[in-house]
């Protein structure tokens, strides 16, 4: 069998979690794993390996996604399947994700009111049909220094757990955090579980003394600050 017909059968014979760009068409890139949107970046792996198993491998040798953000172009290259090309890109589209979440080269986001915390996510909360629950982490001067999604389903004490959320807020050296998530029915009336979360998560911060600042709820292009109703 030639080469050019065992890749072909190959391609036919990938796992459905093997085609992140059919995925991303399909569901959208908030549904797609780390190692999903990596293999998308990679393109091709070889014939021994698919994107998709080189973009786990990567993970893995690094720790996560933060940790091969902060890979150098040597150790990159040093990596079996990753030439001057891919180490080249891989570098060019975290440096993007550091400048849209405000990192070095851009103007940081400054949070000032809610109404600033609205405006910043609108956009990618305002449309989504499930709920996503999506941390803000802030420095002393209340500038966003990092973004995670930590949660999409519906809300449960038992699912956003503090743990998830502090753990990446100790991680960026955090002073403060907003906690967001939206409302797919477009009302963003806090219900009893919102409520429940956003006290846990209060009395967690007050324990690591990183502050919970707010609990913002976003409906359709309408948003509820829970710091403005009174429950932080």
């Amino acid at each position: 069998m030639s080469a050019t017909t065992c890749n072909e059968t190959r391609k036919k014979n990938v796992p459905y979690y093997d085609r992140p760009r059919e995925r991303l068409l399909r569901e959208g890139a908030g549904h797609l794993s780390d190692a999903e949107l990596l293999a998308i970046l990679l393109r091709t792996g070889s014939e021994q390996e698919t994107s998709f198993e080189l973009a786990q491998r990567l993970l893995a040798t690094f720790g996560d996604l933060r940790g091969l953000a902060q890979a150098s172009h040597a150790e990159l290259t040093r990596l079996k399947g990753i030439g001057q090309v891919k180490a080249i890109e891989l570098h060019a589209a975290f440096e993007l994700g550091r400048r849209l979440l405000g990192g070095s080269g851009q103007r940081r986001a400054s949070i000032r009111l809610p109404r600033d915390v609205a405006e910043l996510m609108l956009p990618e909360l305002g449309h989504l049909t499930q709920e996503h629950f999506v941390c803000l982490f802030l420095n002393t001067k209340n500038h966003v220094i990092g973004k995670k999604t930590i949660f999409v389903g519906s809300l449960d004490t038992s699912i956003v757990h503090p743990r998830e959320v502090f753990k990446e807020a100790i991680r960026c050296s955090s002073a403060s955090v907003i906690c967001l998530h939206n409302h797919p029915s477009g009302d963003p009336t806090p219900s009893r579980e919102d409520l429940a979360i956003t006290h846990t998560l209060r009395e967690a911060g007050e324990l690591l003394g990183i502050t919970l600042l707010d609990h913002i709820i976003i409906g359709d292009a309408r948003y509820v600050s829970l710091k403005e109703q009174g429950y932080l």
